[in-house]
């Protein structure tokens, strides 16, 4: 048997879509065949224009609704508002690194709203769904700190490990139907965000930018190469693929090697 990854008539909801890995993963998405719905916390021009862009250059139908994901209600109203619910793509997230006696109580509360408990309000919506059509799938973006940990990001990497935790359970309540839950789990990844740091960090450090992607930015990923927002997208559509169809409940490391150390 081969297999063809083919998303025609599928609908897929992609979290904090308008720029990075989101928006990475919707084109490629959309580039199999499904239909897109992209979502952030803001309005503006330039959000619907990807959209209009996603769905003129690969003639699927795509749509923007703001959403905004420290919030349980939006949360659920993005899937509702949608109308229905193929692939589910959690991939908000927020970041602050501080040491834990210092860490700001309101960056704590917004990075477990968004980074965690968005995804169980969003999933909660879609597996009806998913039910009802008899078919579908949870992609939780986690992170190479979803598996391990860092000193200063004690929010963020409890989020990542607690995204890995919904992914497990959610497959488990799954695993007799056709729907499959898992988690993709980055290292650093080539950004606009991460590439507007790089002047910066050649400024603090007096460094090349070779040298700062090298010993700075890639020193744990064994690589020291980025991953691209297009293996991200790659990797999940590749979980929607039939050849996927019976790995579930598990994270998929694209890290460099990150977590072989």
């Amino acid at each position: 048997m081969s297999f063809e990854i083919s998303l025609s008539g599928k609908t897929a909801i992609v979290t904090g879509s308008n720029s990075g890995i989101g928006l990475g993963i919707a084109w490629e998405l959309a580039r199999a065949g499904a239909d897109i719905v992209i979502n952030s916390f803001s309005d503006t021009a330039e959000d619907h224009a990807l959209a209009k862009e996603i769905a003129q250059e690969t003639g699927v139908t795509a749509r923007y609704i703001q959403a905004d994901m420290s919030k349980p209600d939006d949360c659920r109203a993005l899937i509702t508002k949608a109308g229905n619910c193929d692939i589910l793509v959690n991939n908000a997230g927020i970041q602050h690194v501080a040491g834990i006696p210092d860490f700001p109580v309101e960056k704590w509360d917004a990075i477990i709203a968004i980074n965690l408990s968005s995804a169980f309000h969003t999933t909660a919506v879609a597996l009806p769904m998913m039910r009802a059509a008899g078919w579908g799938r949870v992609i939780n973006i986690a992170s190479a700190h979803g598996l391990t940990a860092s000193p200063y990001k004690s929010a963020y990497i409890a989020a990542k490990h607690g995204i890995v935790g919904l992914t497990k359970t959610t497959a488990l309540e799954t695993a007799k139907e056709p729907i499959t839950a898992n988690a993709i789990c980055p290292g650093y990844v080539l950004t606009p965000i991460v590439e507007k740091q790089i002047p910066d960090t050649m400024k603090e450090y007096d460094m090349t930018r070779e040298e700062v992607i090298e010993n700075v930015m890639l020193t744990r990923q064994p690589s020291k190469e980025f991953a691209t927002v297009e293996q991200m997208g790659g990797t999940a559509t590749f979980l929607c693929s039939d050849a996927a169809a019976q790995i579930t409940g598990t994270t998929i490391s694209v890290d460099g090697g990150w977590t072989a150390l």
